[in-house]
């Protein structure tokens, strides 16, 4: 394996064990009064209750494309769609997870003061995008390693539109997550403000309200879960959009093959300079 390959895929790993001992650390923080654990609980468990849904529906449709592309397109094309899709579906619910357990402590870390709060909530954040990157590189790095070694006799241009559908896989999910959690928030809110506040005379963002519970379902589904596939997508389809255009300068102009591992590289290195710079 090229050793520039090794180090982009050893940059991936180091985001998802950064990411780990981010969580290691949110987790420690306190969760504070027995009031604030249950609207936290009552919180997690909708948006979990909403990606399960929506993950199954979406599962369904990916499966559809996926024998399709396999039919119509290439069969390798269809694995590498498949696991983009199961990659970017695995980094939404991720970083959601940790979101909706520092939520409430950051709220509880807030009572102490600005910057403890806001630490909570920073580490919090860099978890999502820690595994964004981290996932995408590993993703992008694995298909294009199995691929270029398993089919080493087939050119590199050929290989990298196998590898194009895992960026096709990490669309679809990012399409639905993205506009169908965006949808769901702005429902709940809605909805809150007018039997809330309108009917009920119920101060806003009132825990009393079951919409308001619903509406920070939704800001938890859409704006983490959501935008967590949506960056996801960005990061993995830039990726290998550069690897795409170096493969095919490599078969027109004979260019020298190592240059499609450049985008992995300074991928790899940017993971490293976020690391050291925390």
């Amino acid at each position: 394996m090229d050793v520039a390959v090794a180090s982009s895929l050893g940059a991936g790993l180091l985001a998802l064990i950064f990411a780990a001992i981010l969580i290691y650390r949110v987790m420690q923080v306190d969760q504070g009064n027995e009031t604030m654990r249950r609207i936290a609980v009552a919180i997690q468990q909708g948006a979990m209750a909403f990606l399960r849904r929506e993950y199954t529906y979406l599962a369904a449709f990916v499966v559809i494309v996926a024998i399709i592309v396999a039919l119509l397109v290439e069969p390798r094309t269809a694995v590498a769609y498949v696991l983009g899709a199961v990659v970017s579906g695995a980094t939404g619910v991720l970083g959601m997870l940790v979101a909706t357990q520092a939520n409430v402590r950051t709220a509880a870390a807030a009572i102490q003061g600005l910057n403890p709060a806001l630490r909570v909530a920073f580490s919090s954040g860099t978890v999502m995008g820690m595994s964004v990157v981290g996932l995408g590189l590993l993703g992008v790095g694995l298909m294009y390693v199995v691929y270029s070694n398993i089919y080493s006799d087939i050119d590199a241009a050929e290989i990298m539109k196998w590898v194009a559908g895992f960026s096709f896989g990490a669309s679809s999910i990012a399409l639905f997550a993205r506009v169908g959690g965006g949808i769901y928030t702005k429902a709940a809110d809605v909805g809150a403000d007018l039997v809330g506040k309108v009917e009920q005379g119920i101060p806003e963002d009132d825990p009393r309200n079951p919409a308001t519970i619903a509406d920070n379902v939704g800001d938890n589904v859409g704006d983490v879960a959501g935008m967590g596939a949506d960056l996801f997508e960005s990061y993995v389809g830039s990726i290998i959009a550069a690897m795409a255009v170096a493969a095919t300068a490599y078969a027109i102009a004979d260019y020298d093959a190592s240059v499609m591992i450049v985008p992995m590289a300074i991928a790899g290195a940017g993971i490293a300079r976020g690391v050291c710079v925390f």
